[in-house]
């Protein structure tokens, strides 16, 4: 879509670092170069003032990469895009059936009522649950990856949705102020709502994860 559009050597593309590097690999694979802003800390999708704030006269694009099922804010993106002449591409996400999207929708409220010690996701905005992403606090004790650690001691599937920001890796690495991006990177947990989880394991995951949450700090 990028080379349909024309975008090519000179250009600049806006992206996330919060994400898979395929987008900044495409971006790459047109000729142009991806500049990374940073994201909205609720929906983990590219923040509009960040993009605006990363525009230069040699953007020709933003990239908007929908995340975990919950959609950027696609609206004020739109916005910043026409007002500065720029092609808004947006990338999905391949959406669960109708019957098993209602499910995790209901895991996930069981989740939401049930969870302490971690930060559970923002609902809002028709959220699908593709993934459901809990924050672990950094400052406290155990941190994320410690934590996650425990939880898979205890027979609980999950995993860090990103591991490393695209900006972090070496052949994208870039001097650049991500702080949400990077505060996510360090804090996010994916925890399972699959559909065919059963009442049991819900109530094993609620167990496992409280029983370790008493132990974090609150996050300043």
């Amino acid at each position: 879509m990028l080379r349909a559009a024309g975008v090519g050597v000179g250009d600049e593309v806006v992206v996330p670092a919060f994400g898979n590097v395929e987008v900044a690999e495409a971006v790459t694979l047109a000729g142009a170069l991806p500049v990374f802003a940073d994201i909205d800390p609720v929906t983990y999708c590219l923040d509009a003032s960040a993009v605006e704030a990363a525009i230069t006269p040699h953007t020709a694009a933003v990239v908007v990469v929908h995340r975990f099922g919950r959609r950027a804010d696609i609206t004020r993106l739109h916005e910043v895009g026409q007002r500065h002449g720029l092609l808004v591409l947006e990338q999905g996400e391949s959406e669960a059936p109708y019957d098993e999207m209602a499910q995790r929708r209901e895991r996930a409220a069981y989740l939401d009522a049930k969870l302490k010690g971690v930060s559970t996701p923002d609902g809002g905005d028709g959220h699908t649950y593709q993934q459901y992403v809990v924050r672990v606090p950094g400052n406290g004790r155990p941190d994320r990856d410690a934590f996650a650690l425990a939880l898979r001691a205890k027979g609980v599937e999950c995993r860090v949705p990103v591991k490393t920001p695209v900006h972090r890796l070496p052949e994208f690495r870039r001097t650049v102020a991500l702080p949400e991006t990077e505060r996510a990177a360090d804090e996010t947990l994916a925890l399972p709502v699959d559909a065919l989880l059963t009442k049991r394991e819900m109530q094993r995951i609620v167990s496992a994860c409280n029983a370790l949450g008493g132990l974090l700090q609150p996050a300043f």
